[in-house]
């Protein structure tokens, strides 16, 4: 070995030719976006575990435990049917006003709780990232694994409030399934994008929940976004109906409620749906797959 080295030393070749020859690479080289994929695939089981330890842990030190993943979107939605439904009097000409206003909430903060955690995904687990090597898209993909065990939990006691406010139980029901997967694609995407951009502008945690908070507003989460239609230009009330937020949430609305009011058709709404999971899901992944050499560093 030692006189191969030696041969090899004087045979002229530069550093980067004998490192080819003898199969090395640079520390902390970022890989192949190919390769990248199959290091996120076979950390899937490290994953789960870590996004399910995550929602055990969130509500250890609460008396309720993990009743709250259910509690907390479930008092947002009566808070706001106090404010909005009752003293504003939103929920007029929308039918069923309690569960259009539950599957806002309920849907939302599955979006909220992805983002917030991706945000704090990468600055917030310098210890691990520095002490361990693995790719690093495994955090923001486990923050949304465990908001999307949150949203099953909420999803059950969504299921008895929209019985117990007489909507009957049809095959549209199904539909829940694909939309809520291809929000969940979406999420991960969208939380990837913002766990790269939080590992640099550690501010990005102060700004997120004014952004997320009027984003809510704009989506239709606690009224009609048909009273857009009324005060907005209409090129501005077109880009509101392209929000992708507004579109999962409506897309839930249309499985689960009769007779519910819909800013777009049925299968524009899909359409819109698949591209958003297809752009923000991909797209998300290949940027914060393009910083993965910087995250802990610095």
């Amino acid at each position: 070995m030692a006189n191969t080295a030696v041969a090899d030393a004087g045979s002229g070749l530069s550093r980067a030719e004998l490192a080819a020859r003898h199969g090395l690479t640079v520390a902390g080289a970022r890989p192949t976006l190919a390769a990248y994929v199959k290091q996120v695939w076979s950390y899937r089981h490290f994953i789960t575990t870590y996004a399910n330890a995550k929602a055990v842990s969130a509500f250890s030190q609460a008396r309720l435990g993990q009743a709250w993943q259910v509690l907390t979107p479930l008092t947002n939605a009566a808070v706001y049917f106090l404010i909005f439904g009752v003293i504003l009097n939103t929920k007029r000409n929308v039918p069923n006003f309690i569960a259009y206003l539950c599957v806002g909430v309920f849907v939302f903060t599955f979006t909220q709780a992805a983002v917030m955690g991706g945000t704090r995904a990468i600055s917030g687990n310098l210890g691990l990232i520095r002490a361990l090597h693995f790719p690093r898209a495994s955090l923001p993909i486990a923050t949304t694994l465990t908001q999307f065990r949150n949203l099953l939990y909420a999803m059950a006691v969504l299921v008895v409030i929209v019985l117990a406010t007489g909507e009957p139980i049809n095959l549209e029901w199904l539909l829940v399934v694909p939309a809520i997967l291809l929000m969940t694609v979406f999420n991960a995407g969208l939380a990837m994008i913002l766990a790269r951009l939080g590992s640099k502008l550690t501010d990005m945690k102060q700004i997120m929940p004014f952004v997320m908070r009027t984003w809510m507003y704009g989506s239709g989460v606690l009224y009609s976004v048909k009273v857009f239609e009324e005060n907005l230009p209409a090129l501005v009330a077109q880009l509101v109906h392209i929000n992708p937020l507004l579109v999962y949430i409506e897309l839930v609305r249309h499985a689960m409620l009769e007779n519910t009011p819909l800013t777009s058709s049925a299968p524009v709404l899909w359409l819109l749906a698949i591209a958003w999971a297809v752009v923000v899901g991909l797209g998300g992944f290949i940027y914060f797959w393009r910083g993965e050499q910087e995250y802990g560093r610095g």
